[in-house]
């Protein structure tokens, strides 16, 4: 069975964003200047610096395990052991992205939390709707039965 083009999409992005933590914990600061640069517009904190290594391969780990629940979701039988884990942890995982993505728009757009300007506009332009459509996608993954 082929794999759905919005699970398709869906886990390259994560793919591509574990593999960009995998480079952060290597001591990139991609595609920014400096940590400084990097702390302000992914953190959105300004003079913190960029998370350590094991922050970041925790999050590739995590990003990455989801891409692969949501393709396997797609393929295995609703019945299956296998099935059964990999629609439990797309679910789940939509479910944080949701919540991110709100939680997102409500501290950015209400102004919550003292951020840099930069995160600010990000994070309402960028990555809340990311979270939001990552959301979307991985639970239409994990409603797909092969």
């Amino acid at each position: 069975m082929a794999v759905p083009a919005s699970t398709v999409a869906t886990a390259a992005v994560l793919g591509a964003v574990g593999a960009l933590h995998v480079a952060w914990a290597a001591g990139s600061t991609f595609p920014l200047e400096d940590r400084e640069a990097f702390s302000a517009t992914f953190l959105g904190v300004d003079g913190l610096g960029s998370p350590g290594p094991a922050a970041c391969l925790a999050a590739a780990g995590l990003v990455t395990t989801t891409a692969c629940a949501a393709v396997v979701a797609t393929q295995t039988s609703s019945g299956s052991r296998v099935g059964r884990l990999s629609r439990r942890g797309a679910r789940t995982a939509a479910r944080v992205l949701a919540a991110r993505a709100a939680a997102g728009i409500a501290v950015s757009g209400f102004g919550l939390r003292a951020t840099s300007p930069r995160f600010r506009t990000l994070d309402l332009t960028v990555y809340s709707p990311l979270c939001a459509a990552l959301a979307v996608g991985l639970a239409r993954s994990a409603r797909a039965t092969s």
